[in-house]
């Protein structure tokens, strides 16, 4: 769902985009393409990440390693990764558990596991429809980014700005193993959604003027 979220956004914005999955022709990203429209198109992991200059982790956390070799390390390289995933365990059932947390993060495994790639830790303490629509909240909210590479997070924090994000919303929490705190953040808000009855929300850091 993130992934054909922030696809269709870009699509949306005049960008080519190239959804991956496990194997080219999955029926949900052929349907993604076509509603899409012009631009878009879909493969494997490694089509999309060669295809693309700019890759997007959208996957489901515990599995984004796995899905990233797939996509190949060649493929990444030199290239920013923006990663939105959270390392959701939902194995003990719900709410999920963190399956890495305090001393480490899936920012950090992706960035040690691909050490050529931009990796930029963003995007993941919101929900798909308010990653790509911010202003429908009414208000300015915060929104954090981290990573190792500050030309990366230059270029990550422009393409946010056409989402519709204010450059001065969005913190930088500095090189990647900020992704602990932002990752961490994960079991608030999906308590803050049970007891909002919504995921359609967000917060606002407020501090002395």
């Amino acid at each position: 769902m993130v992934g054909r979220t922030i696809g269709g956004k870009l699509a949306e914005l005049g960008h080519e985009v190239k959804m991956g999955s496990r194997e080219a022709g999955n029926e949900r990203a052929v349907a993604w393409a076509a509603q899409a429209g012009e631009g878009a198109s879909e493969g494997s992991f490694a089509d999309a990440a060669a295809f693309g200059e700019v890759v997007v982790n959208a996957t489901a956390g515990m599995a984004s390693l796995e899905a990233l070799e797939a996509a190949g390390a060649g493929n990444l390289a030199g290239k920013v990764v923006i990663d939105v995933a959270n390392p959701l365990d939902f194995s003990q059932g719900r709410p999920p558990a963190l399956g890495v947390c305090n001393t480490d993060s899936l920012g950090e495994r992706i960035q040690r596991a691909f050490p050529e790639a931009r990796v930029v830790k963003a995007l993941n303490t919101v929900n798909a429809g308010v990653m790509v629509a911010p202003n429908e909240l009414g208000e300015s909210t915060s929104l954090f980014v981290c990573g190792n590479d500050r030309g990366a997070k230059a270029r990550v924090i422009e393409l946010l700005e056409t989402f519709g994000w204010l450059s001065g919303d969005i913190v930088d929490l500095g090189d990647i193993t900020g992704a602990r705190g932002a990752e961490m953040y994960l079991p608030l808000w999906v308590r803050m959604m049970g007891a909002l009855d919504t995921g359609k929300f967000n917060i606002r850091i407020v501090k002395p003027v």
